[in-house]
């Protein structure tokens, strides 16, 4: 182990150190006649001729040239990219051997395009493959292994035991490329080089049949001398022969479909025997009136004599911000070389000032052109070079409190001398048509994509990019963290981790080195990586030191073992541990960036806001980089030709990892999800406050580190969603970074009476056309909601809907039918709901299609916590039931009101049936279970519907579950009305869909799109469409005709409109699997759950985010809409009468009655008690507010309102065996001290307690103490494992002690082994204990791994 302690990362050594001219470990040189065979299953062997790693750089004939930096630029390049000659097979023992010889006839091989993937390129339209298949996994290699010590030794080849792998029928695919190219005329005499930017996995090169070399690391620059293989005169043969699994892939086990190939651009390069091999352009020091600069070149002698009297000269040039042109020259140089024996290089060291320097940084990428020419003593040019630079320095210092921002003393991260935040993505290079071999017009897309978003950031993720990506970003301003191409992910971070064994030490060293080498000169760069979750081992405490010795400008990270490097780094935290670890207070290494959180997998990234409220409030932070910022598809074809996005298992592949790389916050085809916008609006460097509401008086901050801001910033002030006042912000132009400001915006409204649903809206637009987005683009926004303003627009329903004809009603069979004058609604008396709704002979709820409660949702990925439950307690398939015949009441406004008791429970608990040969638990089918008993899930609601005589319908329900503490995806009101009406219009938030906790970019306005708009293609259906703070919402014809549902004023709802149920997008894999929509299905919830982080790690959604099984209440209103009318004007009413009294208990027993909770109760609530066992009647008694009503024994209540003796409420509760208990202690918990633990007693299966795992992995045992509050007489205890599908850390062995004070323990009172299923364990005590304090100690798990979780543990008292 290595500690650093670093005081000032900026500064770079004054020399260079003599290993950079050390040839790399596993680097071979010299002549074969043809390839042993092994190598590509020989981890020390790394290449053959390969050339040492250099900085990504190219030579030219001419100055002009040479400021153009570009390959294409040069004379002296010539690109291989295009047609070549191809053949495919499943194993090396099938390759065409002799394929390199020139007289070797290809012409009859297929044509393929370089460079590509040849599993992408082998798709067909009618769904069949050529060349084998893409394997998408996460973890796995895709040939069979086990996590074992030395494991690797048996090598790629081995035959799987279980026949679905994919490598069972293609054991190790081979691809052998040929084609034929010419050397230029005017390069003879000089050396010809040929580069490979990129090939998966493993490659034979032979250039006209003579055998040149091998090369592995897929993701890094291969050359190769070619010079003596060359014909002098005519056309070459270029063979290379591509090995899809190497030794190599033990490396490259990133988290993305495997596809190999020539992935990169191939091309020729030229260079004098004398050249120029090597440049690192870096930044010493940098004041405001003056930069140091320093240069590092090596020069390499390939002639035959010794090369005197030589001398670099150096030119700087500005480069034009966002474009490449370039300025006169701002400083020119040189140094003399030292002698240079024939085959042989030499390192000049030449330092130089530059005046007035511009910094680079994200926010102005101001970018340098270093021109370096190697002369004689005649001054003749012999070599010309050149790359772009960025003045700028990363450092890592130790900040006193008064140097800080927020007063507080800490180790920081600064970026030319400003601790910056990085606000960013993870980043896979993939495209659904091309796989990895991605256009530089997609790169571009790219980055003006982060750009509008806000995302300054970019963790290249897991591997060394494409070189023209470092370009764009430090041309157009991205920080990177830039990765060594290094996964090892498949065998963990134990003994079995490759960061152990010496024999892989070369090549992870190697790995880093290139990286290093090869991206010197990018400005972009301000952190290295040494890998991503590869082991903590001595390898990476190498491949760290390597890093050092070459390059000390910028700090180093590695999530996977944060004591061997500069910073902090870890995956997937919970917002509560980012809040502490915010406070400074932590036992981390600052400063601290996250590489990677907020798990984009299908509709998600819920929480994002809270996480960077806690990272802005402290420089402890440097940044996060979310995962992951495109989903990784593969377009496929079904057999009759129709194009789809593609995921693991879609292609037969197996083993594979389904919806895993589905993980981006934009869609495979670069459009963007819903999420993306909240990226956007959380990433944007202006903070906006409302400081005085009456006023209009707002503070703007300027969050940018180094410009003003320079945005036109303009207000709009919108009622009811239409705009009614806008202008100009003053005073905020040029507003200085990190300042703050106060403003009045002239809002004329609020001082005036009669408005209502006021919204202000601060843009701030781009002053002008800009690369990645036009003037006037809103690059950033804020919005105040101001409501209930001096005499409102508002009026009660009662008010507005008595006007008609007299209502009558009619009851026969199992209907009550009430009629008006031009309206009729039915009621089902079976299940207490609206059968049939006409307005004006218009059928808007057909028969048996109307409201009823629901709490299901088509689960999104990260409701892996609890979608399993949904299932089991029967969410998809409630059944209804009224459980006494209605009451009428004919009110006196001559409106009626009709109220039902409903218990909603499925017939069966659910089981899923999974779609075989796909991982992810994609659904086929869900089936009866074993059948629901009376006690078992369901909810009780008793609803009012109140009938006027225009057709509205006032509805207040008041609804409980048997289960206070169950999280449900959403609770409210599910109907389906017919295809005709699907014109969909809302005020709330908008216009993306929104959840509870991803709502901050989506503002509240009026919205109208088609219902078939609502879906999002999501390459898996799942939950969409969602609204929050919905004040109303209608769905109508094209001509207008419909219904309008207006939200209590107060309460507000969510609501989702969509052309399918969420049960049919529950069990389509893909958008074309969906049935022909036969309705539009709308939902009206009072509350529905965000989306959390839990498809990896985050944990579900927060607390206050999850609809719990308690008490909720919801009153709207349905109002008839015909053509022609204002439905705006016609949402403006109340909502009347009260939700019906609920009864609820806790978990301690005490029960609690409770009325409308947002209206007084009036003369009060009275009610009764039947205790167990007792046969005479309760006698009524009044209900005081907050009282707790003892029922741990169980007992029947009865409550109502003085007065509406008519509508009761009745609740029966059975008697609690377990004692309510609190966690005193725990060994380990992934997250803040005791804040995880505590899931274990919340009563919720959803949340779970699991230990360590983001930082360190501590060892078995673990053990957490229970206090059960007295001394009781404990009997036993539950433990059920985790429910949201992962069986890691599942608890096999365990042992229980008990104690009378918590500090001395008894010997074991019970110890043995838990069943490896989900189900809860009962374990009963032989012997009854007198104990207060319970202590639970994991010995080992299931997995047989170091982790310890679980879902729920419950003591049992007498």
């Amino acid at each position: 182990m290595i500690r650093q302690t670093i005081a000032a990362l900026c500064l770079m050594a004054s020399v260079c150190s003599q290993a950079q001219n050390e040839a790399l470990q596993g680097f071979k040189y010299g002549v074969q006649e043809s390839p042993a065979g092994t190598e590509w299953q020989s981890p020390e062997q790394l290449s053959l001729n390969k050339e040492q790693p250099q900085a990504y750089m190219f030579h030219f004939a001419t100055q002009e040239q040479a400021r153009n930096v570009l390959p294409e630029a040069s004379t002296y390049h010539q690109t291989l990219d295009g047609t070549w000659k191809f053949h495919w097979v499943a194993s090396p023992d099938k390759r065409p051997v002799d394929f390199a010889k020139p007289e070797f006839d290809v012409s009859a091989w297929d044509d393929i395009a370089v460079p590509g993937c040849w599993n992408v390129q082998g798709l067909r339209p009618d769904g069949t493959m050529k060349y084998g298949l893409p394997v998408y996994v996460n973890q796995p290699v895709i040939f069979q292994h086990r996590v074992a010590v030395d494991d690797w030794k048996e090598g790629v080849m081995r035959v799987p035991t279980d026949t679905r792998y994919t490598t069972y029928k293609y054991p190790n695919e081979v691809g052998s490329y040929r084609r034929a190219f010419t050397v230029p005329a005017d390069w003879k005499g000089r050396q010809v080089f040929i580069n490979f930017d990129g090939v998966d996995s493993f490659f034979y090169l032979w250039i006209n049949g003579k055998y040149v070399g091998f090369s592995k690391n897929s993701r890094n620059t291969a050359q190769f001398n070619i010079t003596p293989f060359l014909n002098e005169k005519g056309e070459n043969i270029v063979a290379v022969e591509v090995y899809r699994s190497s030794d190599a892939s033990f490396l490259e086990s990133q988290d993305m479909f495997r596809l190999p190939g020539i992935i990169r651009s191939t091309y020729l390069t030229s260079t004098p025997e004398l050249e120029i091999r090597d440049l690192a352009v870096r930044t010493r020091t940098l004041a405001a009136n003056q930069a140091t600069i320093t240069v590092d070149a090596e020069v390499r002698n390939m002639g035959k004599k010794a090369a005197k009297g030589y001398k670099m000269e150096y030119s700087v040039f500005p480069v034009e911000l966002y474009a490449d042109a370039t300025f006169a020259a701002v400083k020119n140089a040189q140094n003399a070389l030292d002698e240079i024996a024939n085959g042989k290089k030499v390192l000049n060291h030449t330092e130089f000032s530059v005046d007035n320097p511009k910094p680079w940084s994200a926010e102005m990428p101001y970018r340098y052109v270093l021109v370096a020419e190697l002369k004689d003593k005649k001054d003749r040019v012999i070599d010309r070079t050149s790359t772009y630079f960025g003045i700028r320095t990363v450092e890592i210092r130790q900040t006193a409190a008064q140097d800080d921002e927020f007063g507080l003393a800490g180790r920081y991260f600064y970026v030319n001398d400003k601790p910056i935040k990085m606000k960013g993505v993870n980043r896979h290079e993939t495209n659904p048509s091309r796989g990895h071999a991605i256009t530089r017009e997609q790169m571009q897309k790219e980055v003006f994509l982060m750009k509008q978003g806000n995302i300054n950031h970019v963790r290249n993720s897991h591997y060394c990019n494409d070189p023209y990506w470092y370009y764009l970003a430090d041309k157009y301003g991205l920080y990177l963290e830039d990765e060594a191409n290094i996964e090892s992910h498949q065998y963990y971070y134990g003994d079995a981790s490759l960061s152990h064994p010496k024999e892989w030490r070369a090549a992870h060293v190697a790995r880093n080195v290139e990286m290093v080498r090869t991206h010197v000169n990018s400005p972009a760069i301000v952190i290295w990586s040494l890998g991503n979750e590869a082991g903590p081992g001595d390898n990476f405490v190498a491949a760290y030191q390597a890093i050092k010795d070459y390059d000390g400008s910028r700090p180093v990270q590695y999530e996977r073992n944060n004591n061997i490097v500069d910073m902090g780094s870890n995956q997937y935290p919970s917002v509560a541990w980012v809040q502490h670890v915010a406070t400074g207070k932590a036992n981390v290494k600052y400063p601290y960036h996250i590489s990677e959180y907020a798990h984009s997998m299908g509709n998600a990234a819920g929480n994002l806001i809270d996480y960077w409220t806690a990272m802005e409030s402290t420089n402890y932070f440097c940044g996060a980089a979310i995962w992951d910022w495109v989903d990784q598809a593969i377009d496929t074809y079904t057999p009759d030709g129709y194009k789809y996005f593609g995921y693991g298992g879609d292609h037969g592949d197996w083993p594979n990892d389904g919806m895993f790389c589905m993980n981006g916050i934009m869609l495979p085809d670069l459009s963007p999800k819903p999420q993306y916008f909240e990226v956007k609006k959380v990433y944007q460097n202006v903070g906006v406050k409302l400081v005085d509401a009456a006023k209009c008086q707002i503070e703007v901050f300027n969050k940018h580190y180094f410009i003003p801001l320079n945005h036109d910033v303009v207000y709009k002030v919108r009622q009811d969603g239409k705009i009614i006042e806008e202008g100009p912000v003053q005073g905020i132009s040029g507003l200085a970074p990190r300042t703050a400001k106060k403003v009045q915006l002239p809002v004329k409204i609020l001082s005036q009476q009669g408005w209502d649903n006021v919204t202000v809206d601060i843009e701030f637009l781009l002053p002008r056309n800009m690369p990645w987005a036009r003037k006037g683009y809103v690059q950033m926004a804020e919005q105040f909601e101001f409501r209930s303003g001096v005499d409102s627009p508002y009026k009660n329903i009662t008010e507005v809907a008595t006007n008609g004809a007299a209502l009558k009603v009619v009851r026969g069979g199992t209907e009550t039918d009430i009629q008006g004058s031009d309206f009729h609604v039915s009621f089902d008396d079976t299940n207490g709901s609206i059968n049939t709704l006409v307005y004006k002979g218009k059928t808007v709820i057909e028969a048996g299609n109307g409201p009823k409660i629901d709490a299901f949702r088509a689960p999104v990925d990260n409701d892996n916590w609890a979608w399993r439950q949904w299932f089991h307690n029967g969410l998809y398939n409630l059944k209804h039931r009224a459980t006494a015949a209605p009451i009428v009441i004919n009110e006196k406004d001559g409106s009626i009101s009709i109220i039902y008791n409903v218990v909603s429970q499925a017939s069966h608990k659910g089981q899923e049936v999974y779609r075989p040969g796909k991982a992810g638990n994609p659904i086929l089918e869900v089936k009866n279970g074993p059948e629901m008993k009376a006690d078992d899930f369901h909810f009780t609601t008793t609803q009012r519907y109140t009938v006027f005589q225009d057709g509205s319908i006032n509805v207040v329900s008041s609804i409980v579950s048997s289960d206070p503490s169950i999280s449900l995806p959403r609770l409210g009101y599910a109907m389906k009305l017919p295809l005709q009406y699907n014109q969909y219009t809302y005020y709330g938030r908008g216009p993306n869909n929104n959840y509870a906790d991803r709502k901050t970019g989506s503002f509240i306005s009026l919205y109208k799109s088609a219902v078939k708009d609502q879906f999002i293609n999501f390459a898996k259906p799942q939950s969409m469409g969602n609204r929050e703070d919905v004040s109303w919402c209608a769905l109508t014809t094209k001509k207008g005709d419909g219904v309008l549902f207006v939200a209590d004023y107060e309460q507000r709802m969510s609501t989702s409109a969509l052309p399918w149920s969420a049960l049919q997008m529950t069990l389509a894999s893909h958008p074309h699997e969906l049935p022909k929509t036969d309705g539009t299905y709308l939902h009206l919830d009072c509350q529905v759950t965000g989306l959390g982080g839990n498809s990896c790690g985050q944990g579900g959604p927060l607390e206050h985010d999850c609809v719990k099984g308690a008490l909720h209440q919801m009153s709207f209103v349905i109002r008839p809409v015909f053509e022609g009318q204002d439905v705006v004007e016609r949402s403006h009413v109340l909502t009347a009468y009260r939700c019906p009294v609920t009864i609820v208990r806790d978990r301690a027993g005490n029960a609690t009655i409770t009325g409308d909770l947002n209206v007084d109760a009036g003369d009060g609530i009275m009610y009764t008690v039947q205790t167990p066992g007792t046969k005479k009647p309760a006698k009524p008694q009044k209900y005081e507010e907050g009282q707790a009503i003892p029922l741990r024994d169980g007992g029947i209540v009865t409550a109502w309102y003085v007065g509406e003796e008519q509508v009761k409420t009745t609740a029966t509760f059975e008697k609690i065996e377990n004692v309510p208990v609190v966690v005193s202690y725990v060994s380990s918990e992934e997250g803040p001290a005791g804040e995880v633990a505590k899931n274990l007693v919340d009563g919720n299966p959803s949340t779970i307690w699991h230990t360590m795992y983001s930082i360190t992995v501590p060892k078995y045992p673990h053990w957490i103490d229970f206090d059960c509050g007295e001394t009781k007489t404990l009997k036993g205890f539950t433990y059920l494992p985790r429910q949201d599908g992962s069986s890691n850390g599942n608890i096999k062995g365990y042992k229980i002690e008990v104690s009378l004070d918590g500090k001395t323990w008894s010997a074991p009172v019970c110890q043995g082994e838990f069943s490896a299923d989900a189900k809860e364990k009962k374990v009963l005590f032989d012997k009854s204990q007198k104990a207060r304090y319970l202590r639970f100690t994991a010995l080992n798990s299931h997995g047989g791994n170091d982790f310890a979780s679980g879902a729920e543990f419950g003591v049992l008292a007498e």
